[in-house]
């Protein structure tokens, strides 16, 4: 982006869909508008420097990053502002099902062996923990506990690898 031309279609082509997603996380219209405001002056400011891949993944991130930089000088909890940004995430029509499922199985895949065949018995071939404590011979508690081990270690990853779904560059 080099020309105010360039800068204005972005502007237009984004504005809206960037007010709606930080309204949805704030409530608050001011704040939002507050919020555009101060990206897309960030963008302009910086049109010289940055190098973006996706100027759509790139304007989300930046609002969530005003959302949370606001809030955290507001001394604000921001679990409920990450936990509607995953849910962004979910929704988001950018993101395709198959990128998402090839990140989900590489995760399983650096699962620890047991736990990794624990858990593709539960999901794949719908196994309840019953059927997986008897067929490995575990008791059902070590099932369940590998089931919540691995489930856990999913989302934990998932969450840091959210920039892979909005990839950025600067």
């Amino acid at each position: 982006m080099k020309t105010s031309q360039e800068f204005e279609d972005i502007y237009s082509k984004h504005w809206e869909k960037l007010y709606a997603f930080s309204f949805k996380i704030t409530k608050d219209s001011n704040l939002s508008k507050n919020i555009i405001q101060d990206v897309f002056t960030n963008l302009w400011e910086r049109k010289n420097s940055l190098n973006i891949n996706s100027v759509e993944h790139f304007l989300f991130r930046a609002v969530k990053n005003q959302i949370l930089k606001h809030y955290n000088q507001n001394s604000f909890n921001t679990t409920s502002i990450d936990d509607e940004f995953d849910n962004f995430i979910m929704e988001s029509p950018f993101v395709s099902e198959s990128d998402l499922s090839e990140t989900v199985f590489h995760i399983v895949d650096k699962l620890p062996a047991k736990r990794k065949e624990i858990f593709l018995m539960n999901k794949l071939q719908e196994m309840n923990v019953e059927q997986i404590a008897e067929e490995l011979k575990l008791s059902k508690q070590t099932v369940k506990n590998q089931l919540s081990s691995a489930i856990k270690q999913l989302r934990l990853e998932l969450k840091q690898l959210s920039w892979l779904l909005f990839p950025f560059f600067f």
